[in-house]
């Protein structure tokens, strides 16, 4: 929305089973909208599946964006998939209040 890094915003990352998801990690993004390091990395890196949740809501609110009550998105959760344990995995979320998009970055 604002052209910038969202500094600040809270990011969970969950573990994704039949079962349900377990958090393994919150992090606030650095300056540059970035966590301070790999969420995962090593043996705790695994196959299967994942789940980032952005506070987007909170976030736009604490920037003083006015926002309906509730919020068009309040927080947004991309799932998905880890087939290489070994892999590098950038999850990059381009977001206003009304919308956003993803991608898989390098």
């Amino acid at each position: 929305m604002h052209g910038r890094p969202a500094a600040g915003m809270k990011v969970t990352l969950q573990w994704v089973e039949a079962g349900g998801a377990s958090t393994l990690r919150t992090v606030l993004l650095n300056a540059d909208g970035r966590a301070d390091g790999p969420l995962l990395e090593g043996p705790s890196m695994k196959a299967g599946r994942y789940r980032l949740v952005f506070d987007v809501a909170a976030y736009f609110r604490a920037q003083g964006v006015a926002l309906p009550d509730p919020a068009f998105l309040d927080v947004v959760p991309l799932e998905f998939g880890v087939a290489d344990a070994d892999g590098r995995y950038h999850v990059p979320l381009l977001v206003s209040p009304w919308s956003y998009s993803t991608y898989r970055g390098s």
